[in-house]
């Protein structure tokens, strides 16, 4: 199994202290929410996720919440389908000869949302003070969907 992301990697790092737990989540449950609404979950999460699958699709639960709830806070192999867990292997880490060709999802989350970065690292209280939002979903979708369409493009010169 693959880890790709643990919230508490975050919340239990530098971490804001008037934060939330959630908020160390916000970006792993975008991303989260992207393979949900995509078809791309394991059978094994469709099964157990079900009704939360479902209020995800139905914007009543974020994808953040569905990570904390369904997850343990954890992305991992085990959650993503085997072309979700492809396109994520190349996509959110940042050394993959995709992401060094077009970016990686972090890279794409703080520029699309304006988090600074200071000596080659992100801004870790701006990071973290990112709302948990549907507009912030919806800016962020339309640009992994341009990843993942490039990734099926890059997969195919390989």
């Amino acid at each position: 199994m693959k880890k790709y992301d643990d919230a508490s990697w975050h919340y239990e790092g530098d971490f804001p202290p008037d934060l939330p737990k959630i908020n160390g989540a916000t970006h792993i449950g975008i991303f989260l929410t992207w393979f949900i609404e995509n078809g791309l979950l394991s059978q094994e999460q469709i099964k157990d996720g079900e009704e939360d699958i479902k209020s995800v699709k139905n914007r009543t639960l974020t994808g953040s919440e569905y990570l904390m709830h369904n997850c343990d806070g954890k992305l991992t192999s085990n959650d993503l389908s085997k072309i979700g867990n492809e396109f994520a292997k190349a996509y959110y880490e940042d050394g993959t000869k995709f992401a060094k060709a077009y970016k990686d999802y972090v890279g794409d989350y703080a520029q699309l949302l304006n988090i600074r970065v200071v000596n080659n690292l992100l801004d870790q209280d701006a990071l973290y003070r990112i709302g948990n939002s549907w507009s912030n979903y919806d800016l962020l979708k339309v640009r992994i969907d341009e990843r993942f369409e490039q990734w099926k493009e890059f997969k195919k010169k390989k």
